[in-house]
């Protein structure tokens, strides 16, 4: 089975007045293609870390990614330009949040937000739209 994803050696640090903060230390994880992994550990172990770190989203300063790879599908995202990455963040990778501020709306339905991404990464019609939000929606058990 071929990786989707894959991280090799993975360390993202922070650099403080106090110290140098390991949030990610050596991650090595594989994604095949059809494959569902989930990240579990006690609250503040890294798994936001290291989602945020495979999507380029560390916030610097004061972090960094300072070693390792991150391969999606062949290229290693941490080779690659922003405007490159951009157009992977979402359309290719996605996550969904953790705190409150930052995660679905509830302004607007959980289908809509779906059809967001698929409006603005794909070249798509608003048939192909619902039929894809649906799908989504049905895999994630969400009605």
């Amino acid at each position: 089975m071929d990786n989707v994803l894959k991280t090799e050696g993975l360390k993202t640090h922070f650099f403080t007045e106090t110290g140098t903060v390991r949030a990610v230390d050596g991650v090595d994880l594989a994604v095949g293609s059809g494959e569902t992994i989930g990240l579990v550990g006690e609250s503040g172990s890294g798994k936001s870390m290291t989602a945020l770190s495979i999507m380029r989203l560390v916030p610097s300063p004061p972090g960094k990614i300072i070693s390792g790879k991150v391969l999606f599908r062949g290229r290693d995202l941490l080779a690659i330009d922003e405007s490159e990455m951009r157009k992977i963040r979402g359309d290719g990778i996605s996550m969904v949040f953790q705190e409150p501020m930052t995660s679905l709306n509830p302004v607007y339905t959980i289908g809509e937000q779906i059809s967001e991404v698929f409006r603005y990464h794909r070249d798509m019609s608003r048939g192909e739209i619902k039929e894809k939000r649906l799908l989504c929606c049905i895999i994630f058990g969400i009605r």
